[in-house]
């Protein structure tokens, strides 16, 4: 009978501590919930804000230009730009 005892406990022990580690993550799922709706910024308007333009392209491509030559290693005039998208 004692060997029935040890099993019935080890498995009852188990199921105990899978219970209380599921309730343990709804309730830090809970808080984490309750948290970010606390810090979340009131929502913007619903018209998309339009593009921001660049005021000084040519400055911008040479920048690029510059960057990717010293990255690569090769001269800047060997390199040209065909389009800037913002991304």
């Amino acid at each position: 009978m004692q060997n029935w005892f040890v099993v019935v406990m080890g498995i009852a022990t188990v199921f105990v501590v899978l219970v209380l580690i599921i309730a343990l993550c709804y309730l830090l799922g809970f808080v984490c919930r309750v948290g970010k709706k606390e810090d979340a910024p009131a929502p913007a308007a619903t018209t998309p804000a339009a593009p921001a333009a660049i005021p000084n392209r040519a400055e911008l491509a040479a920048a690029i230009a510059a960057a990717v030559a010293e990255y690569s290693g090769t001269d800047a005039s060997a390199i040209r730009i065909l389009s800037i998208k913002k991304i």
